[in-house]
């Protein structure tokens, strides 16, 4: 249903999102890492230890923000994203970075789930629960404008500045304006489980009791996984693609007279553009994909995302990079088409009072699989290259797939008969 009444709470959800991927350090992030003197395989331990934090954090922070408030736990989220952000911008070997990391592992742990728990709770409220695909689409399509937007604005910053350490400063700006939005937004959407038990902390028990309960439905771990994994791989590989671009940049014959830095600044800024203008279409038009193909489109969807990865590894390692490119954004445009239409079916399956916990619980499952996927990224692509670690990683979370979902299938057909 794409016909959405767009008041002024639908802008207010969009403009958050939009304001929350102006991360203008995301588009270099990998380059500033290695610039700094860090091998692959330090970046993946940083990665890796990162989505432990948020694993540690992730469930606890969902139930603390399904029964104090989602408006808290938000804006907990931002400040601890603006002070990992500074320490960025400060950092000079590896103890800061870990120390940057940290921090924003605990943003993402209270930031993960709880403005898709406020968006499900207000369709509630306005009874459109009908729109949930498409709403949340139709939101997510704005973040991914807000990053074609932010990697040009990054694209500029490091042209006229020459250095990319700077651009974490400038993150600090939009995430200080979303604080303010997230305060504005109405009472209703805060979000806590009232109960009315007696005690100590029993909106956490209640809570606690109700999560336990849905998560071990066999349809929603079923859903929860599949999102999880192909999340969880995108987030682990998708900075390896800055290096691929530098390749991209050097065979473009234009700016041949200016300093590397500059021309790969304006370069990668502009192919990102290009990447989250696309994604952000992906996301809009989410919704018509579950109307052709909605029993097989997870396992679909997570197939032909892996297959990209084994594509763009494959095309890297033997140096046609602009195919590889190419290849590499089919990642993302997988990743937003699923990621609208897996979390309506997660919507549609769980009380929205717990909405936050369970999709905190899938950001854990997905943190796992990240810090895993990234350490031994980050190990093959210092010793076999780039290219091979696409790959090999890729290709095994292709076997891996398909060998899980025929079981699946045998399992299903077993109990049924």
């Amino acid at each position: 249903m794409d016909h959405l009444i767009k008041n002024r709470q639908y802008y207010k959800f969009c403009f958050y999102g939009f304001l929350k991927n102006l991360r203008f350090f995301d588009a270099f992030f990998i380059l500033f890492l290695l610039e700094k003197g860090l091998s692959f395989t330090q970046i993946g331990i940083l990665y890796a230890i990162r989505e432990i934090v948020v694993n540690i954090s992730e469930i606890p922070s969902g139930i603390i923000a399904d029964t104090y408030g989602r408006k808290r736990a938000l804006m907990a989220a931002l400040l601890f994203f603006m002070i990992s952000f500074l320490v960025f911008y400060l950092s000079t070997d590896f103890w800061l970075f870990l120390l940057a990391f940290v921090l924003y592992g605990m943003g993402d742990a209270f930031r993960s789930g709880t403005h898709k728990g406020m968006i499900m709770d207000y369709l509630k409220l306005n009874q459109w629960e009908g729109q949930k695909i498409s709403y949340y689409g139709h939101t997510r399509s704005w973040s991914q404008m807000g990053s074609a937007i932010s990697s040009l604005l990054a694209g500029l910053i490091v042209f006229y500045s020459g250095r990319y350490q700077s651009i974490f400063l400038y993150s600090i700006i939009p995430y200080m304006v979303n604080l303010l939005l997230i305060a504005s937004y109405p009472g209703e959407l805060n979000g806590p489980v009232k109960q009315k038990e007696s005690g100590i902390n029993p909106g956490i028990r209640s809570t606690i009791k109700h999560f336990m309960t849905i998560i071990k439905r066999p349809k929603v771990l079923e859903i929860v996984n599949s999102s999880a994994i192909h999340t969880a791989y995108l987030r682990a590989v998708k900075d390896y693609i800055q290096p691929l671009m530098v390749h991209v940049a050097l065979l473009i014959p234009i700016m041949l007279h200016m300093e590397a830095e500059k021309k790969n600044g304006i370069i990668i800024g502009l192919i990102y553009f290009l990447i989250y203008v696309l994604t952000s279409q992906a996301s809009r038009l989410s919704s018509r994909f579950v109307v052709h193909n909605k029993m097989n489109i997870s396992f679909i969807t997570l197939l032909f995302g892996f297959t990209f990865g084994v594509v763009s590894g494959a095309l890297y390692s033997y140096g046609f990079w602009i195919i590889a490119l190419i290849a590499f954004m089919g990642i993302f445009i997988v990743e937003n088409i699923r990621k609208p239409i897996l979390t309506g079916f997660i919507a549609d399956e769980v009380p929205n009072e717990i909405l936050t916990s369970l999709i905190s619980a899938q950001s854990f499952i997905r943190t796992l699989m990240t810090a895993l996927l990234a350490l031994v990224f980050g190990i093959l692509a210092d010793s076999k290259g780039i290219g091979i670690s696409f790959l090999v990683v890729s290709l095994s979370l292709v076997v891996l797939t398909i060998v899980l979902h025929a079981y699946a299938r045998f399992y299903n057909k077993r109990r049924l008969t």
